[in-house]
């Protein structure tokens, strides 16, 4: 039987990311992806003819530009389209706020809701900016274990500690970025409550949590540590849709020699005698490997897939009461024309249509539908989040038509009454109702609808409870405790067994910062071995 040096579970874009970096390491590597094609949620599909559809992740900003470089990704097919203006909220009064990358268009348009905003926006974003080139670092290296007492851990806490330091007056800020509310900090500095409520929704996407909870603030932060093609805070559409992303990556995979299998689902990881060394796949066969990365989240690899029976005690108790909280839904759509909104009419192709459109005219507005689903039920008014990009990148979509995402919150993966299967038609329509307030006319444009509910985001992608992060990110759960104190070096408890996708540190959203960072761990065990542990640490 071959043996590979390396086998991955999962061929999401943090898996192909580790099976790159591995493979051009030197290491044998496989890639053992269930579904028909690579890229988990980050993928592109064709429900309908002629449509390219962004099934899940639909924008790009986060992915690492080292990584771009590292693996010149260009080369292989992947061009992001910069977005401009990159937001557009419609109000219910008639207004609009559109923002974007140019600060002469910021401060117009934030000027004619209050003109004290539009000259404290730029203070606000540049102290963003400073904020994130101290953290940004961070999420390109393993985190530092404080309860590891090794010297090398305590010397790296010490030098992030100076740099907080040495922000001065940011200082502070950075520390309610990392672990407050989004709410105060945004009160405190602007008084519009529509550039306050664009701005949130930021900070809420993907959490089961409103602007006032504490940590919704760091994931605020932790979108704004993006950038386009070197201009900081702009997100772009992959042009062809997300997939594109995902074979690029898999195609420098294959060049350095890494085998991709798709319609390979893995039922176990095989553990004997304390180590990872293969995986049983669903139609019975094995594949021995030195080393196993699994790019699922740390419940499905650590419970279902390598079992309790090989967790230390304690771990799989703390596994279990992982968070796993969310409220998503995604709604995809074909449209025979571009909707025309009461604030900017028109069905050609404007500013209006280029960025995300923000249904959610005030922080009151995302309190109460965080409200609803914290009953159990969804969101009377959602939260929504539509972008069309096909106005910018026509490959995706026939010539005058266009495809549409709906990003909608809050939709709980537990519900007080009834199934998801049952109600989440009738739910896509309230969101389409919401659409034509805003935009009259929009329901007479649909051409074709899907939806993903919680639970199908879970079936489809392996989406533990829906969640797109692989786990809630609040304090709790964030940099050394990710996902568990003691094992957030991508190691796990299982010996040669490592995690690679968003359930480690720096978390969710298309990255590859994850599978970059395990990546290097991997190959350093490869030349010295497994490290040995001291109680939970190494």
């Amino acid at each position: 039987m071959q043996a590979w040096d390396l086998a991955i579970v999962g061929g999401g874009h943090n898996g192909l990311v580790t099976a790159a970096y591995a493979a051009r390491g030197g290491l044998r590597t496989i890639v053992l992806e269930a579904r028909d094609r690579v890229g988990g949620a980050c993928v592109t599909e064709e429900p309908w003819p002629g449509f390219k559809v962004s099934t899940a992740a639909y924008v790009v900003s986060l992915f690492r530009p080292e990584i771009v470089r590292d693996l010149d990704l260009a080369r292989h097919g992947y061009v992001v389209l910069p977005r401009s203006p990159s937001s557009f909220t419609p109000l219910p009064d008639g207004r609009s706020l559109l923002l974007g990358p140019d600060p002469a268009l910021n401060r117009r348009e934030i000027a004619r809701l209050s003109a004290r905003d539009a000259e404290r926006f730029p203070a606000y974003e540049a102290m963003l900016d400073r904020i994130a080139r101290v953290v940004e670092p961070t999420l390109l290296e393993t985190p530092p274990d404080p309860f590891s007492r090794r010297p090398r851990d305590l010397l790296r806490l010490a030098r992030l500690g100076w740099s907080l330091l040495r922000l001065g007056p940011d200082g502070p800020r950075a520390i309610e970025l990392l672990v407050g509310a989004a709410r105060p900090v945004l009160d405190r500095w602007f008084e519009s409550d529509a550039l306050k409520a664009t701005l949130a929704t930021d900070a809420i996407i993907g959490a089961l949590a409103s602007p006032s909870t504490p940590g919704t603030a760091y994931v605020l932060f932790h979108h704004v540590m993006g950038e386009v093609n070197g201009v900081r805070g702009v997100w772009g559409y992959v042009r062809g849709g997300m997939g594109a992303l995902s074979e690029a990556l898999a195609a420098v995979a294959r060049a350095a020699g890494a085998e991709i299998r798709t319609g390979a689902p893995v039922a176990r990881i095989r553990v004997r005698e304390g180590k990872a060394d293969g995986v049983i796949l669903a139609d019975g066969s094995e594949l021995d490997a030195r080393r196993v990365a699994s790019s699922a989240d740390a419940r499905r690899t650590l419970l279902d897939l390598a079992g309790p029976a090989h967790l230390p005690e304690g771990v799989a108790d703390a596994i279990r009461a992982l968070d796993f909280s969310s409220a998503s839904l995604k709604v995809n759509l074909a449209l025979s024309e571009l909707p025309s909104f009461g604030a900017l009419p028109g069905h050609a192709p404007g500013p209006q249509h280029r960025g995300t459109i923000h249904v959610a005219p005030s922080l009151d507005y995302l309190e109460r539908a965080f409200a609803d689903a914290a009953r159990g039920r969804p969101s009377e008014e959602p939260v929504i989040e539509c972008t069309i990009p096909s106005v910018v990148d026509p490959t995706v979509a026939p010539p005058g038509r266009h495809v549409m995402s709906m990003f909608v919150q809050y939709a709980p993966y537990r519900l007080a009454e009834g199934t998801w299967d049952a109600r989440k038609e009738a739910f896509a329509d309230r969101c389409v109702e919401l659409v034509d307030r805003v935009a009259p006319g929009f329901p007479a444009s649909v051409l074709h609808r899907e939806v993903l509910s919680p639970l199908d985001l879970e079936r489809r992608f392996g989406l533990t409870g829906g969640n797109i992060f692989q786990g809630a990110m609040t304090p709790q759960q964030l940099f050394f405790l990710r996902p568990l104190p003691g094992y957030a070096d991508y190691r796990t408890p299982v010996r040669d067994l490592y995690l690679c996708g968003a359930a480690t540190h720096p978390g969710g959203g298309v990255m590859g910062a994850c599978g970059r960072n395990a990546a290097r761990e991997i190959l350093r065990d490869a030349r010295r071995g497994w490290p040995e542990r001291r109680g939970h640490a190494r």
